[in-house]
C-alpha cells in the first residue's frame, strides 16, 4: 500500500486509517452501541496485517475505553502504528461530556491519554471540537507547549473552519486537519479543503462513508435493529426523506465497484481519495470482517469516467 506524506510532519501514512469511534463501545452521548473489545482488537489485528499504518481514537470515545482497547490491540505488536488521538471533550463523574480548551484541561487529558494508550509520547494530538471558539488560542498554545515537551510529535485540528485555523496559525503550526468529508458531506470541499492545501496542512478525512451509511450493508431492517444508544438514530441520514436517497446513491456505486470486485463502501472511500487536498481516510471498523471489506480502498483507485459519473448522480439526487 503506498504511503502518503501528512502535511509539514515526517509522517508517511497509508491512504486508509483505522477508525477507533464504535470500538469505544455503549453508555455514552455518541455511542455506536454494545461492542465486543475482543472483536475490536481482532479488527485493528487485521488492519494492521493487511498494512495499514495508522489509527485514529479520541480521549472521549467510550469515555477513556476505546484508548485503553487500542493499547490492548497494540501490546506485543512488532509492526507498532503510528497512533493519532484527540483532546477537548472531558467528561464528569456521570458521564456527561463537557468541552474545555483551558490549558490545564488539556494538560490533564494528554496524561490521561498517554496513560490508557501506554505511550510515551502521541503521534499526533489533536484539538477534537474548536469549543469553545474563545478558548481556541489558549488551547492551541497548550499543543504547541506539549510538542516542545516531546509529549506529542505532531499538533492538528478538526473541525475548524478557515478562520479558526488562520487563529491557529498565528501561533504554531498546523500538522492535519480531520473534517467530516464523504459524498454526502461535501461542504468542505469550497473552502476548507482548498485552504488546507494551500497551507501544507494534511487532511485525514472522517466518515468517508457516512458513517456506514455507504457501505452496501445498510438496510432499513438493519437501522430499526440500531441500539437504543446508536447515535445514528439522530442522524439524518439515516432517516426519510434522505434515506431512500441515500441507498439510491450506495446502489450507483455498488454498479462501479462491481466492474472491479470492490464493494460500494470502497467506491465510496475511493471518491473521497480522489480529493488532492486529502492525505487519508478514516475507516471505522468493528470486526476482523470489516476489514476486509474496506481494505480494497487502499489501492483501489476511480477513474475520469467513474467519478463523472458518480457526480451526475449526486447531482440528481441532490436536485430531487
Amino acid at each position: 500500500m503506498e504511503k502518503r506524506h501528512l502535511g509539514n510532519s515526517d509522517l508517511h501514512i497509508t491512504p486508509i486509517g483505522i477508525g477507533a469511534w464504535a470500538i469505544g463501545g455503549g453508555g455514552w452521548e455518541f455511542s455506536w452501541g454494545p461492542q465486543d473489545d475482543n472483536e475490536s482488537i481482532a479488527a485493528i489485528h487485521a488492519g494492521l496485517d493487511a498494512g495499514i499504518n495508522w489509527l485514529d481514537t479520541a480521549a472521549a470515545y467510550g469515555l477513556g475505553h476505546s484508548e485503553e482497547v487500542v493499547a490492548r490491540a497494540l501490546k506485543g505488536r512488532s509492526n507498532h502504528p503510528y497512533v493519532f488521538t484527540k483532546c477537548e471533550l472531558v467528561w464528569d463523574k456521570h458521564g456527561q461530556l463537557i468541552r474545555s480548551l483551558k490549558k490545564d484541561s488539556i494538560r490533564r487529558e494528554i496524561e490521561g491519554s498517554l496513560r490508557r494508550l501506554n505511550l510515551d509520547v502521541v503521534d499526533l494530538y489533536q484539538i477534537h471540537w474548536p469549543v469553545p471558539d474563545e478558548d481556541i488560542e489558549e488551547g492551541w498554545t497548550e499543543l504547541a507547549r506539549l510538542k516542545e515537551e516531546g509529549k506529542v510529535r505532531y499538533i492538528g485540528v478538526s473541525n475548524f473552519s478557515v478562520e479558526q485555523m488562520k487563529r491557529a496559525l498565528k501561533i504554531a503550526p498546523i500538522t492535519s486537519l480531520q473534517p467530516p468529508y464523504s459524498m454526502l458531506a461535501r461542504k468542505v470541499e469550497t473552502e476548507i479543503l482548498p485552504f488546507a492545501r494551500q497551507n501544507n496542512i494534511g487532511v485525514i478525512a472522517y466518515s468517508p462513508m457516512a458513517s456506514g451509511m455507504l457501505t452496501g450493508t445498510m438496510t432499513r431492517e438493519r437501522i430499526e435493529q440500531f441500539s437504543a444508544d446508536d447515535w445514528r438514530r439522530r442522524n439524518p441520514n439515516f432517516r426519510e426523506p434522505l434515506l431512500s436517497r441515500n441507498l439510491r446513491v450506495v446502489e450507483t456505486l455498488r454498479e462501479i465497484g462491481s466492474r472491479h470486485g470492490r464493494n460500494p463502501g470502497e467506491v465510496a472511500i475511493a471518491w473521497t481519495l480522489l480529493n488532492p487536498a486529502v492525505t487519508g481516510a478514516i475507516v471505522g471498523v468493528r470486526n476482523a470482517a470489516q476489514v476486509k471489506g474496506i481494505i480494497g480502498a487502499g489501492t483501489f483507485r476511480l477513474n475520469p469516467e467513474e467519478a463523472y459519473a458518480i457526480e451526475e448522480v449526486l447531482k440528481q439526487e441532490v436536485a430531487a
